[in-house]
């Protein structure tokens, strides 16, 4: 880990980190896959950077991420011809009106609203747009459909619990045909670059990475991959975080006081898991109230060691949220849903 990352045994653990996330992930050997920095967040704005603008763009945005990148392309980038197609929390858009001749920015998984996408249908096979998904929550807990794919990017502390600091960027055939064929209009900066006097930067696919990695990152990497392949490698992992989802699914079910965020089962994320609370005496109170009441109850677990970081995410409503993807044990849930119970119980009685 003292070495540096362009020397030989550095160029080849991140080549592994490459190598292994396609290998374990099932990506077609025609796709390129890069280390890039700053996280699932880098990795979406080095594709938005350096893809749109050569045609219109369509976002799809039904939580705060999604809302994120349409703002990005809307203003920060400036093109003109950009369609937002969103819905509110606990929904998801028209998907039939989403228009695959034209480019699609959007997240697989949106982590604040427990809703995800319940297939990849509504993406042409034979788009004449790019399909750019930002699948951070989704890799490796959700099969993903390569085919229907053009961009996928992730990050490592996700669904395999390594370190952040570091994003991952797959680019399908049909993404590299528009980095040569298509110039920006806007300068990009040193580390968005992917092609250089007209060709790719192809060493950046093989680990040499756009800026100074964290050798002890990509170990953690590496041991996070490891442990994919112990447990049975992405069936391993999909198995894994549906049997959370169905632990807290029978909670749910049981329970009077909460209910999904996400109305619709079929389109309810398995991994980040947003539950509003239905009772009443709560869902009668005003937002700052609703919210305090969540941070409270939040609170509650963590004095207790038995919940962290339960109060979802400030721009989502009111609600909690619990990850349930593949790093998580079945039995650790088992044993949150009767906390659960009591910190609520706690809470309104201090109504």
């Amino acid at each position: 880990m003292g070495r540096s990352h362009r020397s030989a045994p550095g160029k080849e653990k991140l080549a592994e980190v490459i190598s292994a996330s396609r290998r374990l992930l099932g990506i077609p050997e025609d796709w390129r896959l890069a280390i890039v920095p700053a996280s699932d967040t880098g990795a979406v704005e080095i594709a938005l950077w350096s893809l749109l603008g050569a045609r219109g763009v369509d976002v799809l945005a039904w939580e705060s991420f999604g809302a994120g990148w349409a703002l990005d392309v809307r203003t920060h980038l400036g093109i003109e011809d950009v369609r937002l197609l969103d819905a509110e929390y606990g929904g998801l858009p028209d998907l039939s009106e989403a228009d695959s001749d034209r480019d699609l920015v959007f997240v697989w998984n949106g982590t604040t609203s427990g809703v995800c996408l319940p297939d990849g249908d509504w993406i042409a096979e034979d788009r004449r747009g790019l399909a750019i998904c930002d699948a951070t929550s989704a890799v490796f807990g959700i099969d993903m459909p390569w085919s229907r794919l053009d961009v996928v990017t992730w990050s490592w502390q996700k669904a395999i619990g390594g370190e952040g600091a570091h994003g991952m960027l797959a680019l399908g055939p049909r993404a590299v045909e528009r980095l040569l064929a298509w110039t920006p209009p806007h300068p990009l900066p040193k580390v968005f670059r992917l092609v250089r006097n007209g060709a790719l930067i192809e060493g950046v696919f093989r680990g040499e990475t756009l800026n100074t990695p964290s050798m002890l990152c990509v170990e953690d990497a590496l041991d996070a991959l490891a442990w994919v392949e112990s447990v049975g490698g992405l069936a391993g992992t999909i198995a894994r975080t549906q049997t959370n989802a169905a632990v807290i699914g029978e909670w749910v079910a049981q329970c009077e006081w909460v209910d999904y965020l996400a109305r619709d089962p079929a389109s309810r994320s398995p991994t980040s898991v947003c539950l509003a609370i239905a009772d009443p005496r709560v869902a009668g109170l005003s937002e700052d109230r609703r919210r305090a009441f969540v941070q409270a109850l939040a609170a509650r677990l963590d004095a207790e060691d038995a919940g962290r970081d339960i109060a979802n995410h400030r721009d989502a409503p009111p609600s909690l949220r619990i990850w349930a993807g593949p790093t998580v044990e079945r039995t650790d849930l088992e044993a949150l849903m009767p906390w659960l119970d009591w910190a609520f119980q706690a809470e309104v009685a201090r109504l």
